[in-house]
């Protein structure tokens, strides 16, 4: 896409909630931070490109992952280097799992939850149903592995997709058999269970942190190979679905909440002209203390925020561009944002309001 316009597009002040936005650029060496008027008011240079998400913890550290070069042959929101930098940039925690990718998850025990690959059985591989045949990687499928480790490294849970049933899980018909199933997405549900995402399958789960049993999951097709699940305190879930598909036309994105317990969309938004909002991966949407939901359209670097009603009241493109192997040209794609306020335990006051 050729922007005409970078920055701040729109702000209506009285309608909006009023914080500081993490802008961090897909590969990129900095995270910033940008006020309600699109100023960058704050920025952490990182020791390496961006694996994919950074977010602040209480107290005004970031928590990312950069990119490693070792690990599975996958470049997917690869990161493998987790790290957790002070206000100044400087490293202050880090864990390293090369096969770390997309996710990253700060727990309020203290342990840090993430999503890493590992390499399929022969036996495992042959049970693997769906997607685009002759798609492996060198023959190899790679699937994915949910890992909590403590400050000091250590192991704590675990747990693998593949354990529990292989066979009622196949690839969507558009997806490379490389991965199975790709996920994307972990989050604390509020019963300090977990929230897990996987895109290649259309499928969001709840896993019992103690059972490790499937207590709740939902498949969907026409999601299109949804990110970013989040459980509200009301327990229903927000989500972005990317529309991969082709069941509507013309293809569009919408952000949308999900009550888990009767299985029913309460709330969705698609721009009145649906073609208009599409990111075909990543994106993201966070529920605001206001009621607002803050939008992420990843591919097209594109931020803004909704009322319940749809009415858009905050609009900023991020202005910064990097060349990406994998867009194969400049680009702005953002993983992830969050909007935080300026008393937040995030922030703590430290750029005023």
């Amino acid at each position: 896409m050729r922007f005409q316009q970078t920055g701040l597009l729109h702000h209506d002040p009285a309608r909006s909630y009023s914080g500081f936005t993490t802008i961090t650029p897909f590969r990129h060496p900095s995270c910033y931070l940008v006020d309600m008027a699109g100023e960058t008011v704050h920025q952490w240079d990182l020791p390496g490109a961006l694996g994919s998400k950074a977010y602040l913890l209480p107290g005004g550290n970031l928590l990312c992952s950069v990119a490693t070069d070792e690990g599975a042959p996958l470049k997917a929101a690869k990161g493998g280097r987790i790290l957790e930098l002070d206000w100044d940039g400087n490293v202050v925690w880090e864990h390293v799992d090369h096969d770390q990718h997309h996710d990253l998850r700060r727990l309020e025990n203290g342990n840090t939850l993430y999503i890493a690959w590992e390499e399929l059985t022969g036996e495992e591989i042959s049970r693997v149903k769906g997607g685009v045949a002759g798609t492996e990687r060198d023959g190899k499928i790679y699937g994915d592995v949910f890992r909590e480790v403590t400050p000091s490294g250590d192991v704590a849970w675990e747990w693998r997709l593949a354990d529990v049933d292989l066979d009622k899980y196949p690839l969507a018909e558009d997806c490379q058999r490389e991965e199975w199933a790709h996920a994307n997405s972990c989050a604390p549900a509020n019963d300090g269970n977990f929230l897990f995402n996987f895109r290649h399958l259309d499928l969001m789960m709840i896993v019992d942190r103690g059972t490790k049993e499937i207590i709740w999951e939902q498949r969907d097709r026409s999601w299109g190979h949804q990110h970013n699940p989040e459980m509200l305190e009301n327990g229903n879930i927000t989500f972005f679905a990317n529309g991969m598909n082709n069941l509507y036309q013309p293809v569009h994105s919408r952000a949308m909440e999900l009550d888990p317990r009767t299985g029913e969309i309460t709330w969705f938004y698609r721009d009145p002209q649906s073609w208009c909002f599409f990111s075909p991966v990543m994106g993201g949407v966070q529920r605001l203390p206001n009621g607002n939901t803050l939008i992420n359209e990843a591919v097209t670097g594109r931020f803004f925020e909704v009322t319940h009603e749809g009415d858009m009241v905050w609009e900023f493109i991020n202005p910064y561009f990097l060349e990406v192997p994998v867009f194969d040209a400049p680009c702005n794609a953002c993983f992830r944002a969050y909007r935080y306020a300026p008393d937040s335990p995030e922030i703590g006051g430290r750029l005023g309001g």
